[in-house]
């Protein structure tokens, strides 16, 4: 008679082929592929996410040998890579944003709605895990990417300026700054907006919801400059408001312009200030040398140097501007 452990051997190894053809592959990229504006895409199978899901990366035209470029995580509202609110990377690459900033653009997608969160029970929806893991590794190996916080930027609105907040919030000592339009940041259960596909139970949004994460950062973030950018409007109005009068009370400095009201998309005009924002430098770096004046023509006044570029920042009971002493991040 066989054993008792035998018989488990034998029914492990009839299920074995079962579990086998079941598992999902580790994760594989294929690409670049290059399309007409420059845009590559790569193709990205993993185990945080079903199926195949593109990266879409925007470079400079122009790359100094040695140089690194910061990047920005420029995050989707929805699932794929276009959709009825445009599309992050074209507004990107329309702007030429690339150029202007010396900046690497990334836009991933996601097979389902895009929370920037893990499913507390299912594999293939840790969208947070995929861009940790997986986005992250794939962009700073494959392009000349300054991979330190100050070298990664997110931008996004509606669910993916919430991301932005959620993802810098959460990790601060990965990304440098977050900018937020139109965002439903004060959002206190996860009963709209798709959101039980990713938070399926309160308890599973708590450690996600932004009002505690602001309370939880404000003593990492009070004493820096700025690394929270607030910006107007389409459709969330009052949570915006509400978000930066916490910020307030809490005395976490923070760029703020509530007068930005906009079409609730990516095309209608509110990026490129975003981006101005993320791209600003620290108010206590040293400003570029002034540039010696024209010498004055016989009918002109002479030129004088313009001022160095200044912030219009919010600091709870400081006058602003300020000037900070070098980076807090």
């Amino acid at each position: 008679m066989l054993s008792y452990c035998a018989l488990l051997l034998a029914a492990a190894s009839l299920l074995a082929p079962a579990v086998a053809c079941c598992a999902v592959p580790a994760t594989t990229i294929e690409g670049p592929e290059k399309d007409d504006k420059g845009i590559l895409t790569y193709t990205v199978t993993s185990e945080y996410l079903k199926g195949e899901n593109p990266v879409q990366i925007l470079l400079p035209k122009k790359l100094e040998e040695g140089a690194r470029y910061p990047v920005l995580y420029i995050l989707p509202v929805t699932p794929g890579p276009v959709s009825e609110y445009g599309s992050g990377i074209l507004e990107a690459w329309k702007l030429d944003v690339a150029n202007q900033y010396g900046l690497i653009c990334v836009y991933p997608s996601f097979d389902s709605c895009p929370w920037y969160a893990d499913h507390p029970w299912d594999s293939q929806v840790r969208q947070e895990s995929y861009l940790l893991k997986v986005v992250l590794p794939l962009v700073e190996s494959k392009t000349p990417a300054l991979a330190e916080p100050r070298g990664r930027l997110l931008i996004g609105f509606s669910k993916s300026g919430w991301g932005a907040f959620s993802l810098l919030l959460r990790h601060p000592e990965l990304f440098g700054r977050a900018a937020a339009w139109d965002a439903p940041l004060m959002q206190p259960t996860p009963d709209r907006f798709n959101m039980a596909d990713v938070f399926p139970s309160p308890a599973a949004f708590e450690p996600y919801r932004i009002p505690a994460l602001l309370e939880k950062r404000a003593g990492l973030l009070r004493p820096g400059p700025p690394r929270l950018t607030l910006l107007g409007f389409g459709n969330f109005k009052v949570p915006t408001q509400q978000a930066h009068e916490k910020m307030v009370e809490l005395g976490i400095p923070h760029n703020f312009d509530n007068s930005i009201k906009l079409p609730h998309d990516w095309h209608s005009g509110w990026f490129a200030e975003a981006v101005k924002y993320l791209m600003m430098p620290d108010p206590g770096a040293a400003p570029p040398p002034a540039k010696t004046p024209e010498p004055a023509k016989p009918s002109e006044p002479a030129k004088t140097p313009k001022p160095a570029l200044g912030f219009s920042h919010v600091f709870p009971d400081l006058p602003s501007p300020i000037a900070l002493p070098g980076r807090a991040w």
